[in-house]
């Protein structure tokens, strides 16, 4: 019975490090969106329609695969542009977990634009997403404390 925990909102806002450290305090495994567009990266730009169709496969077979499994949860972040298609994703990301009788959280982030762009060039955004190179945190609470507010929120 696997969790899904999906953290939205839009770029450099703290998706991945919300989702760093809800998986320090918890059993989950963190899932970020760039793990995807990284690797397809190598073979085909995420700009180009085969770019794009990879990673969808990728996150939905991946998501399939630890919606039947026994770990506790996943973190996922997402960034959804509220259009048909994302949409449509998110339910059905939300039912392949719970046609395993799993939960599914939603999470969204926000943070105004002047703090977005200066995380836009965080060591740890560098770090962990190689696309994001050319180019810290949540303007109230730390990435710490958000975790733990998700982490009391949903009892994991």
């Amino acid at each position: 019975m696997a969790k899904l925990i999906m953290i939205t909102g839009p770029q450099a806002v703290g998706k991945m490090t919300v989702g760093q450290e809800l998986e320090k305090i918890s059993n989950f495994k963190l899932f970020h969106n760039h793990m995807t567009i990284d690797l397809v990266n190598n073979f085909f730009s995420y700009s180009t329609k085969e770019g794009r169709e990879m990673v969808k496969m990728l996150r939905r077979d991946m998501l399939e695969f630890f919606a039947k499994s026994s770990i506790d949860g996943i973190i996922f972040t997402y960034v959804v542009n509220y259009n048909e298609e994302d949409l449509k994703n998110v339910e059905t990301y939300k039912k392949m977990f719970k046609d395993n009788n799993g939960e599914f959280y939603y999470v969204e982030l926000n943070a105004p634009l002047d703090v977005r762009i200066k995380r836009n060039k965080s060591d740890n955004r560098i770090l962990y997403k190689p696309a994001k190179r050319d180019i810290k945190f949540n303007t109230n609470i730390s990435a710490k404390e958000t975790a733990k507010i998700i982490k009391e929120k949903f009892n994991i």
